[in-house]
């Protein structure tokens, strides 16, 4: 961190803790999160980052008067150390397991009777009542009604105000009014009279909407309060033409302004029935609605419906990956011939040459997430990211992972692979087989119907605890379509929590990531997107298997054949020559020359 940055945090903090002072609050809690529970957020909600100077996506900071403390899980450590050096706050390691350290860190201490402010729009219901639950016992108060960051941020963010679309109808194969119908139909299950709504990516699902409010994810601000006859939409006012306000009001659903929201809640009559999930409402939401409301706790229906892809979402989601797979051909053929030229690469120029690259393909909207392109020991941070102040040149020998996706009107895309730079050692030959393994092992597996995802995740980090090798982060991830690169229900990771709406079902798209990370040297990462498929039926039940959607060659150069048995080597051969067959006709000149290159069979490309 530098001397300026170092001296704004510490003002900053002792900013929150006048504020803090005053209101007679001893320990404050900031998570990384909005009024939409979001992973990624608008900056008007970047309390957190601005505060400590830490930019990753999660995070949870706790000051109190004497200390202050930022959790984080292992693939920001190295980052966090240098972001958070010289600011007065502390690393704290998040390990496995531990989601309730920083709670238990304030326990300790806390002396028994004092208070713990946080704002209540931005934690959800489920955490709330994991701190009530844990620091009541401590004799620690809860105070939830005020956003200290108002009082000490003075030029924080307005909310964005960027107008909505359509999403384009020749992507979809259901109407508005269909899916708000289906869940109904969850509602009438649980006998629910109302149900709110507030992640973003479910109101663009269910709405059909699209908008910029956040970077990568083509999703707005609002809120959706559902009723078994009626629906409403807050959204702030400008932000819809008249045009979206009118097919809206043909599909039954009303438009309100965004900051009616709790004043309507507040609203609903004293016995209505109400579903909510607490894991994606926040605390702000329910303290709104009716103290008498009777609330059915339970998995929010659309998260499931926009989960399972339809076959006409996949059919889309198959030509989205064609345009990226030919884009990355394009940026890989030029990358090659660029090194040979003894050009000047940077991280920079790698993710300024990839956009640029996807930009050219039909329907390009937008990146998915900040793409990573990470050399050598940059490789090592998983969420490593290069700015014009910290960033690696690519020279010399070593390994380059680049980890990068799209937005399409017809699907999301988020790939990872490894180039090799110069001459690359037995050692990371070693690492890298050993994840392409991991990568082939789940990518062929089949498996039950309905099993809870977080139970896959050992057939990927096989072939690496064999060797004593592990990654601290899950191997998979659910993907939207043209929505979130993260979405679930689904999680590919041991440890997650198992839930029957975490179960493997037709139609869901996932991605498969296992990798190496050797601080201060290199990171690996092979990372393919797949779909749940139907198998086989028998008398044991129903099977399903991955069909796997990216479509971009696997670096043979870095693979020691030796580790790999037949039947892995049959895969990737396999793989390619899909690659090649789909990407060919897309391609011309020395991108195709390099995607036949790439996509010929292993024993070919190791002579």
């Amino acid at each position: 961190m530098s001397s300026s940055s170092t001296d704004a945090a510490r003002q900053r903090l002792s900013a929150l803790r006048e504020a803090m002072r005053e209101h007679a609050i001893d320990a404050w809690w900031l998570p990384s999160s909005d009024p939409h529970n979001s992973e990624y957020l608008p900056a008007h909600w970047g309390g957190r980052a601005w505060l400590s100077g830490f930019d990753g996506s999660v995070g949870t900071l706790v000051v109190t008067q004497d200390r202050a403390g930022l959790w984080v899980d292992s693939r920001y450590w190295v980052q966090v150390e240098a972001q958070l050096a010289g600011s007065g706050i502390e690393l704290m390691k998040l390990h496995p397991g531990q989601g309730d350290a920083p709670i238990d860190w304030l326990a300790e201490q806390l002396p028994a009777g004092a208070s713990l402010g946080f704002d209540a729009q931005v934690v959800s219901l489920a955490n709330a009542r994991r701190l009530d639950e844990k620091l009541s016992a401590a004799d620690i108060r809860l105070r939830s009604d005020l956003d200290l960051l108002d009082a000490i941020w003075p030029d924080r963010p307005a909310l964005p105000e960027a107008p909505l679309y359509a999403h384009d109808p020749a992507y979809l194969d259901e109407s508005r009014a269909e899916r708000l119908a289906r869940v109904r139909d969850r509602m009438a299950e649980h006998d629910a009279d109302w149900h709110p709504i507030s992640t973003l990516d479910d109101i663009a699902w269910l709405t059909q909407l699209r908008g910029d409010d956040v970077d990568f994810n083509p999703v707005f601000l609002a809120h959706l309060l559902l009723g078994r006859e009626s629906a409403t939409l807050f959204v702030a006012p400008g932000k819809l033409d008249d045009t979206l306000t009118q097919a809206l009001a043909d599909d039954g659903i009303r438009v309100a302004p965004y900051a009616d929201w709790t004043a309507q809640l507040a609203a609903l009559p004293d016995a209505a029935r109400v579903l909510v999930d607490p894991a994606r409402l926040t605390l702000g939401t329910r303290e709104a609605l009716p103290g008498t409301a009777d609330l059915i706790e339970a998995y929010q229906p659309s998260t499931l419906l926009k989960g399972r892809k339809s076959e006409n979402d996949l059919k889309h989601v198959r030509q989205a990956m064609e345009e990226d797979g030919a884009a990355l051909c394009e940026f890989f053929a030029w990358l090659e011939a660029a090194l040979e030229r003894g050009e000047t690469v940077t991280e920079l120029t790698v993710d300024e040459q990839l956009t640029g690259a996807r930009a050219a393909r039909h329907g390009f909207v937008s990146r998915s997430f900040s793409t990573i392109a990470a050399f050598n020991a940059n490789g090592a941070l998983p969420h490593y990211h290069a700015t014009p102040e910290a960033h690696s040149t690519i020279e010399g020998n070593g390994l380059l992972l680049i980890d990068s996706g799209g937005q399409y009107p017809g699907g999301t895309t988020d790939i990872t692979r490894v180039v090799p730079v110069g001459e690359i050692s037995a050692a990371q030959r070693e690492d890298y087989t050993l994840v392409l393994k991991g990568t082939i092992g789940l990518s062929r597996s089949h498996f039950p119907r309905g099993i809870p995802s977080a139970q896959l995740d050992a057939i990927a980090r096989a072939p690496l605890w064999r060797t004593g090798r592990d990654y601290g982060h899950g191997t998979g991830h659910g993907v939207g379509y043209f929505l979130n690169v993260h979405e679930g229900p689904q999680v590919i990771a041991w440890q997650a929590p198992t839930a029957p709406h975490t179960a493997m079902q037709p139609g869901m798209i996932t991605s498969i990531e296992p990798g190496v990370y050797r601080p201060g040297q290199w990171g690996i990462r092979i990372e393919n997107l797949v779909a749940n498929r139907p198998a086989v039926e028998s008398e044991f039940g129903d099977f399903l298997y991955f069909e796997t959607l990216t479509l971009c060659p696997i670096d043979t150069r870095c693979i020691e054949p030796s580790l790999l048995d037949a039947s892995e080597i049959d895969w990737l051969d396999a793989y390619h020559a899909e690659v090649s067959e789909r990407l060919a006709p897309k391609l011309e000149g020395e991108a195709l020359a390099w995607l036949e290159k790439r996509t010929q069979p292993l024993a070919r490309q190791q002579k």
